[in-house]
């Protein structure tokens, strides 16, 4: 799997698989391949904002049906 060189630290550690396998799902879905080794420095600016973005929405997204959830 890719390394990550961020200096974010996740709230919940274990999360980090489901997170890179969203990133692996959302960029497919836009048509952006990413290596396999984590580098991802060929990527222009756009396609790596890109995938940074649906993530951010499909995470909100979930979040949102989550509270809506808890508050029926």
């Amino acid at each position: 799997m890719s390394q990550n060189n961020s200096s974010n630290n996740l709230v919940a550690p274990n999360a980090r698989g489901a997170l890179d396998q969203l990133k692996y799902e959302v960029a497919q879905e836009l048509g952006i391949t990413l290596s396999p080794d984590g580098y991802q420095g060929n990527k222009t600016s756009y396609e790596n904002g890109s995938i940074g973005g649906y993530i951010t929405k499909r995470l909100v997204t979930l979040a949102e049906q989550s509270l809506a959830g808890q508050f029926k």
